[in-house]
């Protein structure tokens, strides 16, 4: 209204000059209308141009007040893995560093599928240990892809390491490219809880849902059961049968035959005590439902596949002897994960309480898709091993996952007790406690009233979200928020991270073009030079059975001498 009274005054006036009256009135009656045209015009330019000056919705996503100065230093030492990244801070893209200068806090990286954690973090995490000499365990459940990546990197960087160390593979799929192993070699079972162990990882890697019933009868019952078994096999002949395919075979013949056996040594005789009541008590339903329990989930794993590269002997699962160190990968396969990751979480167990010792060399320990497989003793692994120098890294989609897979309170003590956190896109509950953990800072707020005598600029101050949860369910391909831990001689005043990744593209590209493949290491072939994989294989298989079915009889007959003398 000012503007279109200033305009009327000072631009629409002339006709005053052509009044009726003295010159002197016609043109002082000029010079006031043109003043005060004057004056109105440029009072409202003032007021426009405080709404064009002080436009408050420029920042509508409020990026300036949420974006931070981050670390900027490289600080590296034997341990660290170092990411260089870009973050935008004081309206400008900044390079700076993700410092984990202490890996054996434990590292978790999460991301829906796509965000890129396994190309920004995983990978980098493989190549710069391997550089900085690490024996190093990798749960590959895409083999071969982080596979390749170590192997090809190893070749490049053997001199990393004082003694060089072996590559070792474990492929179901495809028993050229395997090894093979025992991972309940007797000579590593020193107590019957080792069996145990061994028997819990295996059933709740068949039984999912049972890693939320754990104590109850009709889990504890096969658990107990397949223990049995075997640390029977185990204290057999010196462990001449101590293998897991041995074991599923002796759980499949009658129980009359087995029972008999299993507690004519004292040693398992109260140990089977509940079943031995069950049956002299008449409880054959409870019995059979009990057995049942263990035979119908392990008759999944019944594979002359799987059955060769469990009872090779090709290598130990010590990673970290300094004597012998190892890079090993086992591989899963997404179209057959339940029954692989039952056999690879027996391989888990026993490799986490083989390399969670003092004085072994550094060591690394590689999850990827950590839902898919149960990790039995991972929390404790976390706990634990920094002291041991072994480093855990963790990938996976989100806390509900681990939380389904894992039970709530496992899940709880993981997500606590890992220091060096990196999360790509991920929404829901995950984005809202990882904003939590981040923290809050002192953010500006700034408001504005402006009337026709003035304008009022009020700025205050108050504590929000440093990284709010929408900022982390809406983030870019590469770009990650996260905190690392230090050290008490390498400080890292911030901790706390948003920046985007920088991956060199075209380096990678032509580093992958460039892989040799995993070589074959078993040919199978006769001395005519043809195939024999299937033969080999079978032959193993049925050699099992056979041998399963002597050691039933001899230990029959020896019971029956024993009855009669």
């Amino acid at each position: 209204m000012v503007l279109s009274a200033g305009a009327a005054l000072y631009l629409l006036n002339g006709w005053i000059l052509s009044l009726p009256v003295g010159i002197d009135l016609r043109a002082v009656c000029y010079l006031l209308t043109l003043a005060a045209g004057f004056i109105c015009l440029l009072m409202a330019g003032s007021w426009i141009s405080r709404l064009l000056k002080y436009n408050l919705m420029d920042d509508v996503f409020n990026v300036e007040n949420e974006s931070f100065m981050q670390e900027t230093r490289l600080m590296t030492n034997e341990y660290s893995v170092n990411l260089p990244t870009r973050f935008y801070y004081k309206k400008k893209w900044n390079n700076g560093w993700i410092n984990v200068v202490n890996p054996f806090r434990a590292s978790m990286v999460l991301g829906t599928p796509g965000s890129g954690k396994s190309y920004a973090i995983v990978n980098n995490y493989i190549k710069q240990q391997i550089e900085k000499g690490f024996a190093m365990y990798i749960y590959d459940y895409k083999f071969p892809d982080l596979s390749e990546i170590a192997y090809n990197h190893l070749l490049r960087h053997r001199k990393a390491y004082e003694v060089q160390p072996k590559f070792y593979v474990i492929n179901f799929d495809d028993p050229r490219r395997s090894h093979r192993c025992n991972p309940i070699n007797p000579d590593f079972m020193s107590d019957i809880s080792d069996a145990y162990e061994s028997a819990y990882t295996i059933m709740l890697n068949l039984n999912r849902t049972w890693i939320q019933k754990q104590g109850d009868f009709f889990v504890e019952s096969p658990i107990i059961l397949l223990a049995a078994i075997i640390w029977f096999l185990k204290i057999y002949e010196n462990g001449r049968y101590c293998t897991f395919p041995h074991a599923i075979e002796f759980l499949n013949r009658p129980y009359v035959q087995i029972f008999p056996i299993l507690t004519s040594y004292d040693e398992l005789a109260n140990y089977l005590s509940p079943f031995m009541d069950a049956w002299e008590g008449g409880a054959q339903d409870q019995l059979q439902g009990q057995i049942a329990s263990a035979k119908i989930p392990l008759s999944r794993m019944i594979s002359p596949a799987l059955y060769w590269v469990m009872t090779g002997d090709d290598f130990s699962l010590d990673i970290n002897n300094p004597k012998e160190p190892k890079i090993l990968v086992v591989g899963n396969n997404p179209d057959r994960q339940n029954i692989y990751s039952a056999a690879l979480g027996l391989y888990n167990s026993r490799i986490v309480k083989l390399i969670n010792k003092k004085k072994q060399l550094k060591s690394s320990v590689i999850i990827d898709e950590l839902p898919t497989i149960y990790f039995r003793g991972l929390d404790n692994l976390i706990a634990t091993a920094r002291s041991n120098k072994v480093a855990v890294c963790l990938g996976f989609q989100d806390f509900s996952q681990l939380t389904r897979d894992y039970g709530d309170k496992e899940s709880k003590v993981i997500q606590n007790t890992v220091g060096n956190v990196f999360s790509g896109q991920v929404v829901g509950e995950t984005a809202k406690t990882l904003s939590e953990r981040f923290g809050k800072v002192l953010q500006q707020r700034q408001s504005m009233t402006i009337n026709r005598n003035d304008k009022s600029t009020s700025i205050s101050t108050q504590m929000d979200s440093l990284i709010p949860a929408g900022k982390i369910s809406n983030l870019t391909q590469g770009m990650f928020v996260g905190a690392v831990s230090d050290n008490f001689d390498e400080r890292i005043e911030q901790k706390i991270f948003h920046a985007e990744i920088v991956v060199d593209s075209a380096k990678i590209s032509a580093e992958t073009k460039s892989y040799k493949p995993i070589p074959v290491i078993a040919a199978f072939t006769d001395e005519s030079g043809q195939d024999c994989l299937k033969a080999s294989i079978e032959a193993n298989y049925k050699q099992i059975k056979q041998e399963i079915i002597y050691l039933v009889n001899e230990e029959v007959n020896r019971i029956s001498a024993l009855a009669k003398s």
